[in-house]
């Protein structure tokens, strides 16, 4: 019986499928294999695929009148996911990151010197939440047309109980009303002014007062902490990511990314769906994060910003470790494009772009524990696709720094096109 659709997109020149890979994140030379089908098609009913294949194949499964949308040789991916991202702030500190990355000036000196994270938990705390509505719908605006269609958002920019109740309200609304799925992260993040020699006191009032009340008002699926030096130590991460899982929430975690923090090895301990960062996490904690079912998070932008170490994405893969993708949009270092991480991926960390694609998709599916549903363009997932104006895959770190997403759908609805949001 032939099938009914919306639409279908036809003659791709490379369509990645990623198909088969939604029971389990890919893993060593899995992540090679994109499923890549040539002159492929997709077609949508009410945002859901139906059909996969060659043009041809696809055409002869469907019933006549639906909408056909020509790709013309181009590249037709899975739409993008950005498994970590510090989306709501105010203000910015683009003079921080010209200190780090042309004076040299550390990260942790700069926030000695009063600067760093501080001011963004100030600035944030000062702006109204009209003035962060906006913002923040710029930001994922931006994503968007660039072919992001689901991210993790993390609230942590104001570290106070009302103001994180505030931030994941804001994550909240911005589900409801943006095109981009928002899965709601509560993070421990920077030490205000006043608690920089009281962490103690703030990690009790953390797992005292705010877990509770966030978990009461069903604010958040996730929760995460910064266990770096100058922040959280393992301790005090241990105490509030366990608080976290008491009531409900699945714990991530940022590991090893200033140093060795003991991040990674809590990480394992714990068992958190995400371990991120992984800079300089020794390989025998990054054995314990395989053997505990853990997926690895490499952040691009930071070492690239900051002209530090980058993550050792070839041995790290080789172990058996998982690895996703994500911007790690933030106050500090701004870059809403996964394109560009994907670039970075292959140009820095040596990541086949197979493996960056798939880290962007699948794998990134898998972070936020949404696989069966998005991250591959398979019958019965939703019609998340995007039409790269590439011949194909390989483009990605080849043509950098321009927008190469020409049309992107969300759940069977064209929602940009040619850079410009579609309402």
């Amino acid at each position: 019986m032939p099938i009914k659709a919306d639409f279908a997109i036809i003659n791709a020149n490379e369509l990645v499928t990623l198909k088969g890979t939604s029971s389990k994140p890919l893993v060593k030379e899995e992540m090679r294999n994109l499923g890549v089908i040539k002159d492929g098609a997709v077609a949508v009913k009410d945002g859901k695929i139906v059909a996969v294949g060659t043009t041809k194949e696809v055409l002869d499964k469907l019933e006549k009148g639906f909408e056909v949308i020509d790709a013309a040789g181009k590249l037709v991916t899975p739409g993008l996911i950005d498994p970590h991202v510090h989306l709501i702030f105010a203000g910015s500190r683009e003079e921080e990151l010209e200190m780090m990355a042309v004076k040299g000036v550390p990260y942790l000196e700069i926030k000695a010197r009063g600067g760093g994270m501080p001011t963004t938990l100030k600035k944030t705390g000062e702006a109204t939440t009209e003035e962060l509505l906006r913002k923040t719908m710029k930001i994922l605006d931006t994503m968007l047309i660039h072919g992001t269609t689901t991210i993790e958002a993390k609230s942590g920019y104001e570290m106070t109980l009302k103001g994180e109740i505030r931030q994941l309200e804001i994550i909240r609304t911005l589900n409801k009303t943006h095109p981009i799925d928002l899965v709601p992260t509560f993070m421990a993040q920077g030490i205000p002014f006043e608690y920089e020699n009281r962490v103690d006191q703030l990690t009790d009032e953390i797992v005292e007062k705010w877990v509770p009340e966030i978990a009461k008002r069903g604010l958040a699926e996730y929760c995460d902490v910064f266990c770096e030096k100058g922040y959280f130590n393992v301790e005090q991460s241990r105490r509030i990511l366990t608080a976290c899982m008491n009531h409900g929430m699945k714990p991530r975690i940022h590991a090893d990314w200033l140093a060795h923090s003991g991040g990674a090895r809590l990480g394992a301990e714990l068992g958190v769906v995400s371990a991120d960062h992984l800079i300089f996490t020794p390989m025998e904690e990054i054995d314990a994060l395989v053997e505990k079912g853990v997926i690895g998070t490499f952040l691009p932008t930071t070492p690239f910003c900051y002209l530090g170490t980058y993550a050792n994405a070839r041995e790290i893969i080789s172990r058996g470790l998982p690895v996703a993708l994500a911007t790690d949009l933030s106050a500090a270092d701004m870059c809403e494009s996964m394109q560009m991480m994907m670039t970075i991926a292959v140009l820095k960390m040596k990541m086949t772009t197979e493996e960056a694609l798939t880290a962007a998709t699948i794998n990134a599916a898998h972070s936020i524990e949404r696989a069966h549903e998005i991250g591959s363009l398979e019958e019965g997932k939703r019609a998340d696709i995007v039409i790269f104006d590439a011949p194909n895959h390989k483009f990605f770190p080849y043509h950098y720094g321009v927008n190469l997403a020409e049309k992107v759908f969300k759940n069977g609805k064209l929602v940009a096109e040619k850079g410009r949001r579609v309402k």
